[in-house]
């Protein structure tokens, strides 16, 4: 019998992890009552979603008394856990979970976790293509497509779980203890939820800290907040870096274990299982040195699993990228439309930037403010962009801190932003849409704004 069944659950926040788990409690024959700020009409998907299911909705507020009656709350990770309704269920010592803490509790496969501020979605999907080309069922989900909680739901039986974890959906984890765990890399980011950037760090750090002496720990050694975690790591170390370890000291390339960037030859190099492998890039699709760090972290990731050489390499070879991450949309009249919507911060704008040599940027950006510092953008725009669109929320923000950098608009609507970059644009120029900032003040999710972006330049 489920240890859930006639128990008062309280499901907080209902998008897509919300659904999952009203769906999940409901065939445990929990009493499941549902709870959004959001009005009924906003949520009709999720509604929809969850017909025939014995649940009780309360929209537009949350009610105290229904915290307080709850005997579970699990939380959906947009919800900061510093609303005042849960801080009275503490209080009261009513037990509060995260979706992916529910999850894991009843996944009994080997979980690969995958965290950092940018390139989590583009390691995940690598990772995932990786296993499958080596035979293995996997199930991909989390922060990328499908909630965790799907997995149970679904009844699907994969011998890898794959999970993109956000800031967000590690705050209330203590159960999960991955085989793997990955750290792409940290920079600013959700200041206007965590405050400070050491917040931030520290909720990041979370899969660091149930990580066990059985766990593969698998850190960007380039990046200095995530390289210094391996001073409270206990799981297994394994590196990568775009630097020869040979380069980085004597003492690190003896004990080196992970995978590096031979800049001589091109080439990755692994070095997970003792012996060199050799990684050929010359039919990698993906654009940028970042896309190369993800390459490397989904190797380490993928030889410490097992997989076999031959099916990376395949992957290296075939792999076409995410949608909504440098993604190509169209050439028209001799323009280039990439569509980077996934570029929600500012670091991710940086690699973005970079990953274009010659020809002069178009950028589109702005929208809802994170709390963010847009002045170390000031000098990428300086040299790459001809032209900056501005747009949003956080358009006059963007504006004082790079304006006086390039030719900059601000305008109103998405629709200008995209028309007005296509009329300044000339044979040769690229229009890139890399936001820079959440999507929230203009659409539900930057897939949303992706996708919105897509079919406007396919209009043009």
């Amino acid at each position: 019998m489920s240890k859930y069944k006639g128990k008062k659950v309280l499901v907080v926040g209902f998008g897509v992890s919300g659904v999952a788990v009203a769906k999940y409690m409901a065939k445990q024959g929990a009493k499941v009552t549902v709870v959004d700020s959001k009005q009924k009409t906003d949520l009709a998907e999720s509604v929809h979603a969850c017909e025939g299911l014995k649940l009780e909705y309360e929209f537009g507020k949350h009610n105290p008394k229904t915290f307080h009656s709850a005997e579970l709350i699990v939380v959906s990770p947009g919800i900061p856990l510093n609303i005042k309704p849960l801080e009275e269920a503490r209080e009261k010592h009513i037990p509060i979970m995260s979706e992916i803490e529910l999850a894991v509790t009843g996944i009994k496969e080997p979980i690969v976790a995958v965290t950092g501020t940018n390139g989590k979605t583009t390691t995940t999907a690598l990772i995932g293509e990786m296993f499958k080309a080596d035979g293995r069922s996997v199930f991909v989900g989390g922060n990328i497509g499908k909630p965790l909680t799907d997995y149970l739901n679904e009844g699907q039986k994969a011998s890898v779980v794959v999970a993109e974890l956000s800031s967000f959906q590690l705050e209330l984890t203590d159960k999960l203890i991955p085989a793997a765990a990955v750290f792409t890399n940290l920079e600013e980011d959700h200041l206007d939820r965590y405050g400070d950037f050491q917040s931030y760090v520290n909720a990041k750090k979370r899969l660091l800290k149930v990580c066990d002496k059985n766990s593969f720990v698998i850190l960007n050694h380039d990046c200095a907040h995530i390289s210094r975690f391996s001073e409270e790591n206990v799981g297994k170390l394994m590196w990568f870096t775009k630097r020869n370890p040979s380069s980085i000291g004597e003492a690190f390339s003896e004990d080196f274990v992970g995978v590096y960037w031979d800049s001589k030859t091109k080439r990755i190099v692994s070095k997970v299982t003792g012996k060199e492998e050799f990684y050929d890039l010359s039919q990698f699709k993906l654009f940028g040195e970042h896309n190369r760090e993800n390459l490397m972290a989904a190797i380490s990731t993928a030889r410490a699993m097992g997989v076999d050489p031959k099916a990376i390499q395949s992957v290296i070879n075939t792999f076409k990228g995410v949608p909504h991450r440098l993604e190509f949309i169209r050439k028209k009249d001799g323009v280039f439309f990439f569509n980077d919507s996934k570029g929600t911060n500012v670091m991710s704008v940086q690699k973005s930037l970079a990953a274009f040599s010659a020809n002069p940027i178009i950028l589109i950006a702005g929208g809802k403010d994170k709390g963010t510092d847009f002045t170390p953008l000031a000098d990428l725009v300086s040299k790459k962009c001809k032209i900056l669109i501005l747009l949003g929320e956080a358009k006059e923000k963007m504006n004082r801190a790079m304006g006086d950098f390039a030719e900059t608009y601000l305008v109103g609507t998405f629709e200008e932003a995209v028309l007005l970059a296509y009329q300044k644009s000339r044979s040769g120029d690229i229009i890139l849409l890399s936001p820079g900032c959440a999507s929230y003040d203009m659409f539900k999710n930057y897939e949303e704004r992706g996708q919105y972006f897509r079919k406007l330049v396919s209009q043009l």
